[in-house]
């Protein structure tokens, strides 16, 4: 059981875009990737996409879709709907979901649930339960092989209050806050979804509070160390370093006043305070170019705050990346940070693809098309296993890096990144 309560909006994709339900297919949103982001924004826990597409080329659109939902979103995703069979769990997760949902109104995915969950671990597994009866019947599957259970319908939670012993998300359509705090009060419900948080994600905020006034466990983001254990400066202000919560690349330095240390926490964007214009500001609203929160610390001293960020577009004004930029000295040195090395070379094979220059083996590889970049691959790999013979470590080292250099070819010929293999290494 999770330690609080969620808040889960949904999205019913339907045609690449997003349905009021799952027999309401009037369109809410033409851009829900758009949506995801704006429930990502409002401190929505989780999100649930369900797929609800009709045929398979339809389904390949709506993982695509997916994707980037995920990507946006800020938040995790549940993946749900139109699984068929262990590779369609294999596809929604592979797609950037944190987890994935059976329908267990298909008896096909009753039958694939100790398969999937063995393979991909229980903990990205849910069961997606139309009728609590569903949960007494497959009590023992469920129990050992699913995390949680997703009651699709606004009936029988009284039922599924009583019989599950699994935490249960129930979905609600338009209730009163009263009806929501008192399910939250259950421990079996571990949170809720459906048409009600749709409807008023802009105030989940303040719904959060409410609960938590009423004794019910959710996630905001309090402080562990409050405003007044810091130590401003003269001004009363505290400086931010700002900080890309993957590259730890250095975006920004800003600075906040206490009104802006605490709409920070609360809203889950960088806000700072102008102290050129003497008013607080949210980093991106006029540029759309956010910084969402991952992690907040401050010094032994408390005087100076680092702040770990998800960086939309630039941070700085100029367009570039980063405002560090205008360089002052530097010596020569040799790159160590692996991740960057790999990208700085996957940049330069980017733009040999794009800007082609003559002699070039990059641009000889992409001309020859997929099956050379393939076969050269094949061959370094067979080098690699050669190489490993021979007691020298050196040549081994000199056939991996033959064989990443053609495995980036491959990569950017396909259109993948290492920020998504990272992620997808990173699941593992």
């Amino acid at each position: 059981m999770n330690d609080y309560k969620k808040f889960i909006p949904c999205i019913y994709l339907l045609n690449e875009k997003a349905v009021a339900g799952f027999q309401d297919d009037t369109v809410i949103s033409s851009n829900p990737a758009e949506l995801a982001r704006f429930y990502g924004e409002n401190n929505a826990d989780e999100l649930i996409v369900f797929d609800l597409s009709t045929d398979d080329a339809s389904h390949e659109t709506a993982l695509d879709l997916l994707k980037l939902i995920c990507k946006e979103a800020q938040i995790p995703v549940i993946g749900a709907g139109n699984v068929k069979r262990m590779e369609d769990i294999k596809k929604l997760l592979y797609a950037g979901c944190a987890k994935a949902a059976l329908n267990y109104s298909k008896e096909s995915n009753v039958e694939i649930t100790k398969e999937v969950s063995l393979k991909f671990g229980k903990d990205k597994i849910l069961a997606c339960i139309a009728e609590a009866s569903e949960i007494e019947t497959n009590e023992e599957l469920l129990s050992e092989y699913v995390e949680q259970i997703v009651l699709i319908g606004p009936k029988g939670i009284k039922q599924a209050i009583d019989v599950s012993r699994l935490p249960v998300i129930v979905t609600l359509p338009e209730v009163s806050l009263d009806k929501i705090i008192e399910l939250l009060s259950f421990d079996i419900i571990a949170g809720v979804t459906g048409p009600a948080i749709n409807a008023n994600a802009k105030e989940l905020n303040d719904i959060k509070d409410l609960c938590a006034g009423n004794g019910v466990s959710v996630k905001t983001f309090k402080p562990a160390i409050s405003w007044s254990e810091l130590t401003p400066n003269a001004d009363g202000l505290v400086p931010v370093v700002v900080q890309d919560y993957k590259t730890r690349e250095v975006l920004m330095v800003a600075y906040m006043n206490e009104e802006a240390y605490l709409h920070t926490l609360r809203s889950g964007r960088m806000t700072y305070y102008s102290r050129s214009r003497k008013e607080q500001w949210i980093k991106g609203e006029t540029s759309g170019h956010y910084q969402y929160v991952k992690e907040m610390i401050t010094d032994c001293d408390k005087d100076t705050i680092l702040a770990k960020v998800s960086q939309v577009g630039a941070a700085c004004h100029t367009g570039n990346y980063s405002c560090f930029f205008n360089g002052i000295m530097k010596k020569e040195y040799d790159e160590t940070n692996p991740l960057m090395v790999f990208e700085s070379v996957l940049g330069v094979i980017k733009d040999r693809k794009v800007h082609p220059k003559e002699g070039s083996y990059t641009n000889y590889l992409f001309d020859k098309g997929i099956d050379k970049i393939l076969k050269k691959l094949g061959e370094e790999a067979t080098e690699i296993v050669i190489a490993s013979k021979n007691p020298n470590a050196n040549e081994i080292k000199y056939e991996i890096a033959d064989f990443l250099y053609h495995m980036m070819v491959l990569m950017v010929e396909k259109g993948v990144t290492w920020e998504e293999i990272t992620e997808e290494l990173d699941k593992r």
